[in-house]
């Protein structure tokens, strides 16, 4: 409507009028959208350039469509738009996505290997966190090592990238290192690299080592605010450390550090997971009076928290309250109240409530699988199963594997290859 307006006045968009368009679509509105503006750049005799078909591309990519974006690509070479270094970023991210880490290794080999488009810090980062999503980790710290001897100097975040994967793969020794390595480099580590370790060695059980990374992040000033203590105090609910959550709890608010939403939230959670639900539902009303409207992760907790003591009832209750006070619908509230019923055995009340949804997602369907198989229910879970495929829903290997074993287990191997073989055309479609 304002281009409209802007022609009658006499104000002619230009390319940049038109890549801005092709964004904003592509982001908001579909991918199919912002490819039918290429069609109005030609009528309106301008020529697409690299940023359109970068963007077109990175469209695609959001919305996984690998195909799309192989043509894309093939297109503007035929227009004679070369490439650019955003544009193969974009073709190595999507691929790794994809999981297909050759296709993107074999983009940066061929693409920044003869000189003519020069990477970039993004473009290494890319690379790195890719292959440790896929598994590479090995990989990625060999290919990290590579860069430095050919003279790249890493920044902060290069490392913390490093730190998270090394941590999450358990390798807590060569997270240590490379902290040690960014220290020695003169580059001060930051509150996301302090936090990542210490997640890190709490989830480990080294409790000790949390505590003199906390310490250290501390002195450094890092920790003057919720969001260290937070951290901690979610870190150390999570492997069942309430004790000690409850103590920084103290510590926190002994320091004067003034609450906010997080804060709240962090402290219900830790409240319902010992499963002192009056004193969450406290915390819930003191977050009110201090005029902190709850969001819907206060609201997830306390159904969570409900379904974990088994007060079914109460998860209900509360769902309903927040229908009636105008809340927004919290689908991860109801796949908590999902998971609770299911766990309950309450069965044919789960199925109930999954089929009332209007909104469903992967989650919803991992529990309502899961479900199924635990309940040997196999053959609706695999008629579940088909049913997330066809619709191009994203579905989690454990639940694939859950209806696929439990169908050979059960003596119907037929219909398990036929599963599996319907799960394997599906992901190639998705190419």
């Amino acid at each position: 409507m304002i281009i409209i307006d802007a022609i009658r006045l006499g104000n002619l968009p230009n390319i940049v009028t038109y890549n801005t368009l092709i964004a904003g679509y592509t982001r908001f509105v579909s991918f199919d959208a912002a490819y039918s503006i290429l069609s109005r750049i030609k009528e309106a005799g301008l020529t697409p350039n690299v940023v359109t078909y970068n963007s077109l591309i990175a469209g695609a990519s959001r919305y996984s469509l690998l195909s799309q974006c192989n043509k894309l690509f093939e297109e503007m070479i035929q227009l004679g738009i070369y490439p650019d270094v955003w544009t193969y970023n974009t073709l190595m991210h999507v691929f790794f996505r994809n999981g297909r880490p050759e296709e993107a290794n074999k983009i940066f080999s061929d693409c920044f290997g003869g000189g003519n488009v020069l990477p970039c810090t993004t473009t290494f980062n890319i690379m790195i966190n890719g292959l440790c999503r896929m598994g590479y980790i090995s990989n990625a710290v060999r290919f990290f090592r590579n860069l430095q001897k050919n003279g790249f100097t890493p920044k902060v975040d290069t490392y913390n990238m490093l730190i998270n994967w090394l941590c999450k793969s358990g390798r807590v020794g060569k997270a240590r290192k490379i902290l040690k390595e960014l220290e020695e480099t003169g580059h001060v580590p930051d509150a996301i690299t302090y936090t990542t370790m210490m997640k890190c060695c709490f989830k480990s059980k080294k409790i000790e080592k949390g505590f003199e990374v906390f310490m250290e992040m501390k002195s450094k000033g890092y920790t003057f605010d919720s969001y260290g203590y937070c951290t901690m105090i979610s870190a150390l609910a999570k492997v069942g450390l309430i004790k000690e959550a409850n103590l920084c709890i103290e510590e926190m608010i002994r320091t004067g550090i003034g609450l906010d939403l997080v804060s709240y939230n962090t402290l219900i959670n830790v409240n319902c997971k010992e499963g002192k639900l009056e004193t969450a539902l406290q915390l819930v009303d003191d977050l009110g009076k201090c005029g902190i409207e709850s969001d819907q992760y206060t609201h997830t907790i306390l159904v969570n928290g409900m379904c974990r003591v088994g007060d079914i009832d109460g998860a209900e209750r509360h769902l309903k309250h927040m229908e009636m006070t105008g809340a927004k619908s919290n689908l991860a509230a109801f796949n908590c109240l999902i998971f609770g019923l299911w766990k309950a055995g309450q069965i044919e009340y789960a199925m109930k409530v999954f089929e009332n949804l209007e909104q469903k997602d992967e989650f919803t369907y991992t529990v309502m699988i899961h479900g199924l198989c635990k309940k040997n229910m196999f053959f609706p879970a695999a008629g579940m199963l088909r049913s997330c495929l066809m619709e191009g829903m994203k579905v989690v290997r454990s639940a694939k594997w859950a209806v696929i074993s439990g169908l050979r287990a059960s003596g119907y191997t037929r219909e398990a290859n036929n599963l599996l073989a319907t799960i394997q055309t599906a992901k190639r479609l998705r190419y």
